[in-house]
């Protein structure tokens, strides 16, 4: 572990505060420094009033926010002891949990699955975090954020956890199968292979949490089913793991006759982004949902923002860029 120096006001200039983070090791000085020092020249853009230098395995830091920056540094040592590579997009998402007043080896250490080869499946936001935990504790999970946040990825990883802890029998994984400007009549084959490509998403999901062969067998044994919303009415989903992927896309009847699928020993994650719906009307049996169900025990609201987007940054822009559109309106 670092050690650290406590803070002390450095003469002559005023406010500014000097401290001093000892690094265990060299290899952990190249690895939180980055190549050409080029983590440190982030964290100083990120701190513009705050100093960092590093001199053998010490890192100095002097300025108004040495406190701050000094428990990133903690946390960062922390979290390549425990085995995380460093990245622009890891860092950047490190220092604005350490803004948040969030501890990064909190939420980025909790793992939710091993996955595939050996991957290890866990939350990179503090918001992924807070979703991955309502999912553990509550019956039915409102996932709602914009693309790229991963609400049906770590909705499939737990219930992958869920299955192999022998918690739930089946994993049922279900989309509406809304046209989004296209026709599933003109598309070939009957009704299970012109849904297909709806449900699509939610294979690939399972593809990244269990090998090819072993997510073909839990298909063929119907442990895990895929199917279309409609394929739900009529039928009562006792213990199990139930996704409802792109929820936004239902009408209030079809939400409703979802919610009254559940049985005993299930437990359910419904994903929406509300900027996506593609009903007609903008009938969304998202809209309104949450002043409907709240106060209902065991069922919880998530939200997700720009801040959780965990693919290329790029997208994080793309949703801003809508969001401040949207908000002008």
């Amino acid at each position: 572990m670092a050690s650290t120096e406590s803070s002390a006001a450095v003469p002559g200039l005023g406010e500014d505060l000097l401290a001093t983070v000892e690094v265990p090791g060299v290899h952990m000085m190249s690895a939180l420094l980055g190549p050409r020092d080029s983590h440190l020249r982030f964290i100083e853009k990120s701190f513009p009033d705050t100093r960092i230098t590093a001199r053998g395995n010490q890192i100095s830091i002097m300025g108004p926010n040495v406190t701050l920056v000094q428990s990133l540094i903690g946390d960062l040592i922390a979290l390549l002891e425990r085995g995380h590579q460093l990245d622009p997009a890891s860092l950047e998402r490190v220092i604005s949990m350490v803004k948040a007043d969030e501890r990064p080896t909190e939420v980025l250490t909790h793992q939710v699955l091993r996955g595939a080869k050996g991957r290890q499946v866990r939350p990179k936001t503090a918001g992924q975090k807070r979703y991955v935990d309502a999912i553990a504790s509550n019956i039915i999970t409102f996932g709602i954020g914009p693309a790229g946040t991963g609400k049906s990825w770590l909705a499939v990883a737990m219930a992958v956890q869920a299955l192999q802890a022998k918690q739930v029998q089946r994993i049922i994984l279900t989309r509406p199968a809304v046209e989004a400007g296209e026709r599933l009549g003109f598309l070939p084959g009957d009704l299970m292979a012109k849904v297909d490509p709806y449900l699509r998403p939610l294979y690939d999901a399972l593809y990244d949490m269990v090998d090819p062969e072993g997510a073909q067998k839990l298909l063929e044994r119907q442990t895990v089913e895929v199917a279309p919303l409609a394929f739900m009415r009529g039928r009562t989903l006792n213990n199990s793991f139930i996704i409802l992927d792109e929820a936004q896309n239902t009408t209030p009847e079809q939400m409703k006759m979802f919610l009254t699928r559940i049985g005993f020993g299930s437990k359910v994650v419904i994903t929406g982004d509300r900027t996506q719906v593609d009903v007609p009307d903008n009938r969304s049996g998202l809209f309104g949902l949450e002043k409907i169900l709240e106060g209902i025990d065991q069922l919880a609201f998530v939200h997700l923002d720009v801040s959780d987007v965990v693919r290329h940054r790029i997208v994080a822009d793309i949703v801003a860029a809508y969001e401040r559109t949207a908000a002008v309106k």
